[in-house]
């Protein structure tokens, strides 16, 4: 069952940056969340696929995929060889893809749930931060996913691992069925996909709504309401904390839509 939790003050974002635990084994302490911020309340959890393609996404998806390879091969021959591959790269360059994108990191989660809009309805509607647990998701997982984790020694699936289980999506689909995704960690191919923390998890087609799926299936799952009235706050500190949009998408781009939203006269 989903948890949903308002947040209206800046304290209790403040317990959400250091929330972990103590690991015995390492005597370090750790944290098993991922996070996914929405700048919109009213913003489902979709991937991007569902969003462009809705009910005809089942069909139209591998023509994007063999289309998307076809032409951009020529930049990444390795396109070709790996299905994973073909989604995370497309994902990266803007591709509708059946990834939704996560973070380790609690802080980019808020950063995405306090950015990414119109700064004039920063204080118009309450923003989401989503948080799932990781060892909650693996727990869901068919038996051969969960022992390659466990062989590997690994908390998520790296493209080559998850490529030795599955290399195509059909059968992915059916080991999966409506009962649990896969935790996938991209290759490190750029700054971005490193300084955002990025993980994905990989939606299988018969999870037609993923808010559902968690409420169904998880006990850990949390949907954190950030008040409207708390986000240009908890954005002051995101950006003292050098969490910004020069650092999200390195290059001209980010820096000039943090230094847009710097110098924004409220």
């Amino acid at each position: 069952m989903i948890q949903t939790i308002k947040i209206t003050k800046i304290d209790e974002v403040l317990n959400l940056m250091i929330e972990q635990k103590h690991d015995p084994a390492i005597q370090r302490y750790r944290s098993s969340f991922l996070y996914r911020g929405l700048p919109n309340v009213d913003y489902k959890l979709e991937t991007s696929l569902s969003r462009n393609c809705k009910k005809k996404q089942k069909n139209i998806e591998k023509a994007i995929l063999r289309n998307f390879t076809k032409y951009a091969a020529i930049d990444d021959p390795k396109l070709v060889d790996s299905i994973w591959r073909q989604l995370i790269i497309g994902q990266h360059h803007g591709l509708p893809t059946r990834l939704l994108d996560w973070t380790y990191s609690p802080l980019m989660g808020l950063h995405f749930a306090t950015s990414g809009e119109d700064l004039t309805c920063m204080e118009q509607h309450d923003s989401i931060l989503w948080k799932i647990d990781i060892e909650e998701m693996n727990g869901l997982l068919p038996d051969k996913y969960r022992e390659t984790l466990s062989e590997e020694k690994a908390y998520l699936f790296t493209v080559d691992m998850l490529q030795h289980l599955v290399n195509d999506l059909e059968q992915y689909d059916a080991d999966m069925d409506k009962d649990a995704m896969v935790l996938l960690e991209p290759p490190s191919i750029d700054q971005r996909i490193i300084n955002q923390y990025s993980y994905f998890s990989v939606i299988p087609a018969q999870i037609n709504d993923i808010e559902q799926f968690l409420n169904d299936r998880t006990n850990h799952t949390v949907k954190y309401i950030i008040d409207k009235n708390l986000r240009w706050r908890i954005r002051d500190v995101l950006d003292q904390m050098n969490i910004n949009e020069r650092v999200v998408y390195p290059g001209l781009d980010g820096l000039s839509a943090w230094l847009k939203r710097h110098y924004y006269v409220k």
